[in-house]
């Protein structure tokens, strides 16, 4: 399954941006989709995941409350990002994987990143 994540771009603080990404074909109920994010100089850190077959959904600390990641499509993930905040400046990437986890190395198929810049 190949992903292709789009929607990123420039935005002011405390604007909202959404975020999608989708696969080439289904995403089987036994997916675990995530978005993930990597800053400059940074490590690549989780943001949230969901779980298809159920719509369950996880997140980082640093993001509940303002962003929420759900089932657009049988084939599309998007990430709602509201009050952005400079540091939510990042590359942001999606995955695939079957595992409820908050780890990259847990997900194997990832999409290209989307760049999402927010200015303060």
């Amino acid at each position: 399954v190949q992903l292709q994540a789009y929607g990123g771009g420039l935005v002011q603080a405390g604007d909202s941006l959404r975020l999608s990404c989708a696969a080439s074909g289904r995403i089987y109920s036994s997916a675990v989709m995530a978005w993930f994010r990597q800053a400059p100089g940074k490590e690549r850190e989780f943001v949230a995941l969901i779980r298809w077959s159920t719509g369950r959904s996880s997140y980082a600390g640093s993001v509940k409350g303002r962003f929420t990641i759900s089932k657009d499509s049988y084939n599309t993930v998007t990430l709602q990002m509201n009050s952005l905040k400079s540091e939510d400046t990042a590359v942001y990437y999606c995955a695939r994987g079957t595992q409820w986890s908050e780890i990259p190395s847990e997900y194997t198929s990832w999409g290209q990143g989307t760049l999402v810049t927010v200015s303060s």
